[in-house]
């Protein structure tokens, strides 16, 4: 197979996966989980080679769907940045199935067909929205993975995730008719839809109050899909009451996707004379990133359920990347990318290492965490680590994105977003270390006592360790987490550094 034909196989193997698990689920269910494999270890080849490809050539790679050619055609068009995107969202989907199979088998085995079958759709989704050049497909693969995660969500507690999940989709609603309304003048404006077609023909029209609209109607509808803050509502809630499976790829992949599409919007479509020269709006979005950064990171500190002070954490971290990007440099422009790949790896690690601990605990409420380190000791090594990296302690990979970040503001004299940026690491070294604490020095309720021949005081624990495959997924995951961190250099000189040019 040509490297031209990878961008449809990355969509197609998991679509197809997932037209043939929802009929094994009426056949045989035990069937779904080899079938969504395949599905997944095909894309993962696929944005691999793709991405090896434009390594060692230095050309784009481009697929006309159906053979219609754009800007009548949708294109499918793979570059430096999306590559390594693309790289990331299958791989974490795939290493996020692997771990999640005995939860799955646990907690949803009579449901087990539908939830392989819509996770797939979801990945496809993710998948489509990075490697597609139609602004109009676009927003169909959104709102294929935004009503596939409404779905996922609604897996979880059945409590409280319908609602998480209903009010997920009525913010969903708001933010995607937004965008499609942006698309829609767009439309008016150049008679097309294609990205690269549409960016040849706006620099004439950057005086017009038509493309201002467009272009302020696209980026609300990303920030809300994103959960910019205050536009963050719909994000706590879904991802503490959907089940640890899916959570685990919803957290790491949506928001970072969406802020992909934010700075592909930027990057190619509107340009940067548009963007930085034309309109006068970067002083006020890096003003409401730092607002982000810090009220996520203090909403965080008032929370005592892990997840929802992972949540909150996300949204900080959101700030960080809509910041970047806006700073009007291409030191920020290069922090806020690597953060995205960064963000991804470490919140997947974080998220991995608390479905372990939630296998085991049922809930991840502080005051269920009591001596998890000597029950627990692989998973908390890897939560540790994860913590350490979204702290920003080197050499783990969310240092040297936070000093990209750092440096971009200390060059656009954004002394607020450095100070925004410098509190959020210390809040977060809060958070860690206050559930390192509870989890290390506090003996959970039950251990037997020990006395040692001293009279020393210990508490006898035996361990009680997540499924292997969890483990050795978390380990993987870890190790990334400090390979990227080593190699940062090398990924932002060979893909981020050519890409902005």
């Amino acid at each position: 197979m040509t490297p031209t034909n990878y961008p449809a196989l990355l969509v197609l193997a998991p679509l197809v996966a997932a037209i043939v698990c929802s009929c094994a689920s009426w056949l045989r269910k035990t069937l779904c989980y080899p079938i969504a494999l395949v599905g997944l270890v095909v894309s993962f080849f696929s944005s691999t080679v793709l991405l090896s490809r434009i390594i060692a050539t230095g050309e784009e790679i481009t697929y006309y769907m159906a053979g219609w050619s754009p800007p009548f055609g949708i294109e499918y068009r793979i570059d430096l940045l999306n590559s390594v995107v693309l790289v990331a969202v299958t791989a974490i989907a795939l290493i996020n199935l692997l771990a999640s199979h005995q939860e799955v088998l646990r907690d949803a085995e009579e449901k087990s067909g539908t939830f392989y079958a819509v996770y797939l759709l979801f990945i496809t989704g993710l998948i489509g929205v990075v490697a597609t050049g139609d602004l109009f497909n676009l927003y169909v693969l959104l709102e294929i993975t935004s009503l596939t995660s409404y779905a996922l969500i609604a897996m979880g507690d059945p409590d409280r995730s319908p609602m998480a999940s209903l009010n997920y989709v009525f913010i969903g609603v708001i933010g995607a008719s937004f965008y499609l309304l942006g698309v829609g003048y767009i439309y008016i404006m150049t008679g097309s839809l294609n990205m690269m077609d549409v960016a040849t023909l706006l620099p004439p029209l950057h005086g017009s109050t038509a493309v201002l609209v467009a272009f302020l109607f696209c980026m609300i509808g990303v920030w809300i899909k994103m959960a910019l803050f205050p536009m963050h509502t719909w994000l706590p809630n879904a991802y503490a009451y959907a089940p640890i499976a899916a959570a685990r790829a919803i957290a790491p992949l949506m928001t970072k996707v969406m802020v992909y599409v934010m700075i592909r919007l930027m990057v190619t479509v509107f340009g940067y004379d548009y963007i930085f020269k034309a309109l006068h709006l970067s002083s006020s979005v890096v003003w409401l990133a730092a607002i982000a950064i810090v009220a996520g990171g203090i909403l965080a500190l008032g929370q005592r359920d892990l997840k929802k002070m992972a949540a909150y954490i996300i949204v900080s971290e959101i700030g960080y990347m809509v910041g970047g990007a806006w700073l009007g440099n291409n030191t920020g422009m290069t922090g806020s990318i690597l953060h995205i790949i960064n963000d991804a790896i470490m919140t997947f690690a974080l998220f991995l290492a608390m479905g372990n601990i939630a296998f085991r605990t049922k809930n991840l409420r502080f005051e269920n965490l009591s001596g998890l380190f000597a029950k627990m000791p692989w998973s908390m090594a890897g939560f540790a680590l994860a913590g350490l990296s979204i702290i920003g302690v080197p050499p783990t990979c969310g240092f040297f994105s936070k000093w990209y970040l750092v440096m971009g503001g200390l060059e656009a004299g954004a002394y607020h977003f450095v100070a925004a940026l410098i509190f959020s690491s210390l809040v977060c070294a809060i958070l860690f270390f206050r559930v390192f604490e509870i989890c290390f020095f506090e003996s959970a309720p039950g251990d037997a006592a020990a006395h040692d021949h001293q009279g020393h005081h210990h508490a006898e624990v035996a361990i009680e360790e997540a499924p292997v495959s969890s483990l050795i997924s978390l380990g993987v995951v870890s190790l990334l987490v400090i390979l990227v961190g080593v190699y940062s250099g090398t990924i932002v000189q060979t893909i981020i550094v050519p890409f902005l040019g």
